[in-house]
């Protein structure tokens, strides 16, 4: 028995698609779009006249804080506040306590998400053992246990020679690399962005060069090494710049940017907000406008939430003190929608970086409408006027920097596998 979505517009940037027609599914899949199938038998139909029909959104980064910090949020909350947020897939990040550095660690994971069932969730393994950039993880293994990429996530590995054998072994692997640039040394204990709003503050700085000079280290290796590359969360200019002269080489190099650094600065830190305190920092409108033209120009292919759900106090104290991230989930296709609003982004451009192309990167087969995929979908009233409620969040972390803003684009309905995962009350 299938379902008919009729009468969106139905927008699927990698099939080049953006028409008011309709959608049939049937057992889970997309089984035609526009002419009803032959022989189709209609279960449930989704009147989604006036609204945006699109593929479910792929998720580059988000903590479900399972395994091993389950006080600030769990699988069942965050899969639930991901499909309210109309996300169908999100990867995993390998920081979770065990580490994901064995492939018990995948299954435990692999298991709980399937479990809860609102979002496939795809693992990052570690780079390193216990991430903590001395010996190379058993990548192979990770491999096979499921994980899609590896990654050292937040810790930089400060040992060039361990980060050139790491890319080396990712490559015989055939596994990309997904790097979080950031120099610890350079970060030192650094908070904010090194500028006019650090010094007035008084906040210990984290300079450009930081995540520059990084950049520009792992792209000596990858060309060295001949490994596929994804750097994770850009935050400056200088590094929109470099990733795109990478790119113009031949590298194999992608980029994301995750939605709090497309529309903050650190100006917004400016009363100590802690629920700004970010990782990397929000840096100055300047490296945020570079942001955007790196995802019009095509440097930067997706855009994350980077979703951090934090406990109360987590981000109870001195700015200084507080542990960087921000809950965002549910408010990334929002506030992508805001870009498109103020003419910052084309509909196109934006749906293609929270659906084909984040998926193309993870190189996995979601974020489209092609027959025979997944019916992972999401349907957006692109006229509704909501605010922001910390409190009113599925999210277990109420710590979003985007408390109380206006937005008008809301998710009323998210499909994931043809079954319903959310729907707007």
């Amino acid at each position: 028995m299938g379902i008919i979505i009729e009468k969106g517009r139905v927008i699927d940037p990698a099939n080049q698609l953006d028409e008011t027609t309709n959608l049939f599914i049937d057992k889970g899949k997309i089984v035609a779009i526009g002419r009803k199938p032959k022989g189709f038998d209609t279960k449930k139909t989704i009147n989604a006249k006036g609204m945006l029909v699109i593929p479910g959104v792929v998720d580059m980064c988000a903590r479900t804080r399972e395994p091993g910090f389950e006080y600030k949020a769990t699988m069942d909350s965050e899969l639930a506040a991901a499909a309210r947020g109309g996300v169908t897939t999100l990867c995993s990040p390998p920081d979770s306590e065990p580490v994901v550095d064995t492939p018990a660690v995948v299954k435990l994971i692999q298991q709980r998400a399937s479990e809860v069932n609102k979002a496939t969730v795809h693992v990052l393994g570690a780079m390193t053992k216990g991430l903590q950039g001395e010996q190379l993880a058993e990548m192979q293994s990770l491999k096979d246990a499921g994980c899609i990429a590896v990654s050292n996530a937040l810790l930089s590995i400060r040992n060039s020679e361990v980060m050139l054998r790491a890319f080396q072994y990712a490559h015989s692997c055939n596994m990309t690399v997904f790097i979080q640039p950031n120099d610890l040394d350079l970060q030192n204990n650094g908070v904010a962005n090194e500028g006019a709003v650090s010094t007035r503050l008084g906040l210990p700085p984290i300079p450009e060069t930081a995540e520059t000079v990084a950049v520009s280290r792992a792209l000596l290796l990858i060309e060295q090494t001949g490994v596929t590359a994804h750097f994770c969360r850009l935050s400056t200019a200088r590094s929109v710049d470099m990733i795109q002269q990478a790119q113009k080489q031949g590298l194999s190099v992608t980029a994301d940017v995750d939605i709090s650094h497309l529309h903050l600065t650190d100006m917004d830190i400016a009363d100590y907000n802690v629920d700004c305190h970010l990782q990397p920092p929000l840096r100055n409108a300047y490296d945020k406008d570079a942001l955007i033209m790196g995802l019009k120009s095509g440097v930067i292919t997706a855009i994350c939430s980077d979703h951090q759900p934090h406990d109360q106090d987590a981000k109870a104290g001195p700015f200084s003190m507080t542990e960087p991230g921000a809950s965002t989930i549910e408010v990334l296709l929002p506030l992508v929608m805001h870009l498109v609003e103020r003419k910052q982004l084309s509909l196109t451009k934006a749906i293609a970086a929270l659906t084909s192309q984040p998926a193309e990167i993870l190189g996995i087969e979601a974020g489209t409408f092609s027959v025979g995929a997944d019916a992972d979908i999401c349907i957006i009233d692109a006229d509704a006027s909501w605010e922001v409620d910390r409190n009113d969040l599925s999210s277990m972390g109420k710590n979003t920097p985007f408390n109380g803003w206006s937005l008008s684009a809301k998710i009323v309905h998210t499909l994931f596998k043809g079954k319903t995962s959310y729907q707007a009350k």
